[in-house]
């Protein structure tokens, strides 16, 4: 059975509940066809036009980004406008756009835990909960394993690390460094 752009949002939106954004926030399928056939998703931080042409080479038929495109209150899109033109190349291209943003960010486990991940620290916490949980909310707090001394504050040593492409939101590093 071919999964559709509709079951895709599903898992995302199970996975990152639209209700844990930010009221100012933008998430969710911001253009695409539900019905559609999807055998390839690509993900990435920002749905700019690098992203879109990367989604173009590789065939995707869905693209998925962390940062909204759409923020502000939008009028109109026209094709000679910078995102007005991203909408219009992918809709042409056939490729839906979803973005999970401030609720990827709260969700548990979200965009903290996996650049705890990364980083290889435990989540203890996080910064700002929602819903009353001690698991879902913005941020996060996290321990390391493994202390090492290095010359750096941790929050100093976080940019050092190869692994870490970006930083998706605060994470406050406790421990004995």
């Amino acid at each position: 059975m071919t999964a559709t752009v509709r079951d895709v949002v599903a898992a995302l939106e199970a996975a990152y509940p639209p209700a844990l954004a930010e009221s100012w926030d933008a998430v969710g399928l911001v253009c695409g066809d539900p019905a559609e056939p999807v055998h390839r998703v690509l993900i990435a931080v920002d749905p700019v036009a690098e992203t879109i042409a990367d989604a173009l080479e590789h065939d995707a038929q869905l693209l998925v980004t962390h940062h909204p495109l759409l923020l502000r209150g939008v009028h109109g899109v026209p094709a000679d406008d910078p995102k007005g033109g991203l909408v219009h190349r992918l809709v042409r291209a056939g490729i839906g756009l979803f973005c999970a943003h401030t609720n990827a960010d709260a969700a548990d486990p979200g965009v903290s835990d996996a650049l705890a991940h990364v980083l290889g620290l435990r989540v203890t916490g996080v910064l700002d909960p929602r819903d009353g949980s001690s698991r879902t909310g913005l941020g996060g707090s996290a321990s390391c394993p493994n202390p090492r001394p290095c010359g750096h504050s941790p929050t100093g040593c976080v940019p050092c690390c190869p692994r870490l492409r970006g930083a998706y939101g605060p994470v406050a590093i406790h421990g004995a460094w």
